[in-house]
Order: C-alpha cells, then sequence, then structure tokens
C-alpha cells in the first residue's frame, strides 16, 4: 500500500493540524496522532510536522496509508448521564456555536491518567449530519467557566481565526494574594515551556513566545487579597497563573505557580484554583458579536462571599479592562 497526500480545503485553513486528523479520522485517539507525528509517518508539505502546526489552504498533508476516512468512527453510544451533564452546562446554543460553563475538574481533553473528559462527552451532541461541536480554544482543567464550541466545520474555522487574532475578547475573573501595584496595568512576560521531574511547566523566559495579558482591581480585602480582572491578550498556555505569579500576586488555590502562599489565604477552600472564564466578546460567523457570561460556581461564590466580595451578575465584566495594545497570537 502506498501513502497518499490530501490538500488542506479553504475551510480548514488556520486549524491545528492534530485537531484536523481527528476530524477526518474520528476513530484516532491523541496518542495515535502524537505517535505518528513523532514518527514521520504524517507530513506537512513534505516535511516533519507538530500536533501544535496550522495548517494552510493548498498544503498537502501526506498520510499513512492504513487511515481511511471512509471507515466508520469507533464510536461507543453516549451515555445518558453524559447527555445529562453536557445539557447542564449549556450557556447558549444556535446553528453555528455552542457555549458550555465548564466546571471545575473537567479537563478539556483526555490524557493517559484520563478515563472522563469533555471532548470524550461530546460524543452526546453529534448533530444530524454526523458532526459533533469542536473545541475552537481551551481551559486548564481546574479552571471553570466560558468554553466555545463550533457545531460545523465552517464556524470552527472563524471562531479559531477569531481567537488566533485577539478579535475574542476574554474576562476571567481571580482572587490573588495581596493587591498589585499599580492596580491596573499590563503584564508583559514571554512565556516558554520547561519540563521538569514533576512534569511540564509554563515558565517566564526571556526566549519564550510573547505573552500579554491586562489585569484590573476589582475589590480587595485589606492589603492580603484582591479580587482581579484579568484579559489574556494572547492564549499561552497556563497564560494568566504564571502571569500573576510573576507579578508577586499568585492565584490562591495555585500550588503549581505560587507555591505555599497560594495556599495559604485560603483555608479549606486551598486547594480550589480561584479562576474562573467570566465572560467572552467574540465575533459570531454570522458576522455579528457575541457575548455571553458565566456565573460562578457555587464553591467560588462561597469563597469570593467568605471575603466579603458581592459578585454580582448583572455588572459588566468588561468594564474593569481596557482592550487596548492588541497584538496577534503568534
Amino acid at each position: 500500500m502506498t501513502q497518499r497526500t490530501v490538500t488542506v480545503e479553504p475551510d480548514d485553513g488556520g486549524v491545528r493540524l492534530d485537531r484536523w486528523l481527528r476530524r477526518r479520522f474520528p476513530a484516532l485517539g491523541n496518542a495515535k496522532v502524537q505517535k505518528l507525528l513523532r514518527t514521520g509517518q504524517i507530513r506537512v508539505d513534505g516535511g516533519r510536522a507538530k500536533a501544535n502546526q496550522r495548517l494552510a489552504a493548498g498544503q498537502e498533508v501526506r498520510l499513512p496509508p492504513f487511515l481511511h476516512e471512509d471507515a466508520a468512527p469507533n464510536r461507543s453510544p453516549p451515555r445518558q448521564r453524559d447527555i445529562d451533564a453536557v445539557k447542564r452546562l449549556i450557556l447558549y446554543e444556535d446553528e453555528q456555536v455552542l457555549v458550555l460553563d465548564k466546571p471545575t475538574g473537567l479537563a478539556v481533553q483526555g490524557g493517559s491518567k484520563l478515563s472522563r473528559h469533555l471532548d470524550q462527552m461530546l460524543e452526546s451532541l453529534v448533530g444530524a449530519k454526523g458532526e459533533r461541536p469542536k473545541l475552537v480554544h481551551r481551559l486548564d482543567k481546574e479552571t471553570s467557566g466560558i468554553l466555545v464550541l463550533a457545531k460545523t466545520v465552517n464556524a470552527a474555522g472563524s471562531l479559531t481565526q477569531s481567537f488566533r487574532t485577539a478579535a475574542a475578547r476574554k474576562i476571567y475573573w481571580a482572587l490573588v494574594k495581596g493587591v498589585p501595584v499599580p492596580r491596573s496595568g499590563l503584564i508583559e512576560k514571554p512565556l516558554a515551556k520547561q519540563w521538569t521531574p514533576a512534569g511540564e511547566r509554563v515558565v517566564v523566559a526571556a526566549d519564550g513566545k510573547p505573552a500579554r495579558s491586562r489585569y484590573a482591581v476589582i475589590d480587595t480585602l485589606g492589603k492580603d487579597l484582591a479580587w482581579l480582572a484579568l484579559a489574556p491578550l494572547t492564549g499561552r498556555t497556563h497564560q494568566l497563573r504564571v502571569h500573576c505569579a510573576a507579578l508577586g500576586h499568585p492565584i490562591v488555590g495555585d500550588a503549581k505557580y505560587g507555591g505555599e502562599i497560594a495556599l495559604a489565604i485560603a483555608g479549606p477552600m486551598a486547594p480550589l484554583l480561584h479562576l474562573h472564564a467570566r465572560a467572552i466578546d467574540v465575533p459570531h460567523p454570522s458576522g455579528k458579536r457575541l457575548r455571553v457570561m458565566a456565573p460562578l460556581p457555587p464553591a467560588l461564590r462561597a469563597s469570593w462571599r467568605t471575603f466579603g466580595f458581592d459578585p454580582r451578575e448583572d455588572d459588566d465584566p468588561f468594564a474593569p479592562i481596557r482592550f487596548k495594545d492588541r497584538i496577534a497570537r503568534t
């Protein structure tokens, strides 16, 4: 059997290679995708490629002969508990877009130690044409809140472009140790991934990728604690968590980047990461704009109130942040 090549269609321009592969071959797991790329069995324009490489229309993807798109996906029938669980998470839905309120502790995608994750649960939302909603951005497992998905290929291309070029405005709420000075500003520190005996970490590094985050203090508890509005202007892994720690004000509950100081302030609530994707304002594939907000989950709401903060849901979450100095995600 000989290898074959597939030309990237215009609708798939800008899509990550690993997502493009899983879209065409639903039975192909993430571990298998990584192995095929690592061993050079999948190439782009004749060269080796990485999972996060973004494809361009007209590029040629070389595939091993055993991958067949006409083979039926090896899908198990969705479990009723997953159907019910996903439906409870829906904040907004139309023919092209789905917005979920992801709970703390639910991973977006699977891994070697995960038996249940959101990507798996999306099988319960497969439409009449056999398409299931597609992830167009990510949230950490420990972070709750807004997660946007596309329900069609065209919508996926449009939304992916919006997130990559920073046309999507995102607001996070966080509780942090101490009070930043000044009380609003821009954090501009390049970030890089680093492997340690404890696993992968993201660190501030001069040769890292550009990363910018805006912050503004909403309220304080003396000098001990601050409630922040955070706006990532780029989309790096763990960006807000690392930027807050680098500012000297780690997010409460973030032992990975804040150490013991991030756990000391919250008492029994300390193990919970106090970071919530509160709102998003993104261009809708139809050409209009879509603005959706996610209320604080009960556990975080309890923390906010314990410290005397009033997380009123009728306030405009975008008001504390002035969006300027926008840069494209690189």
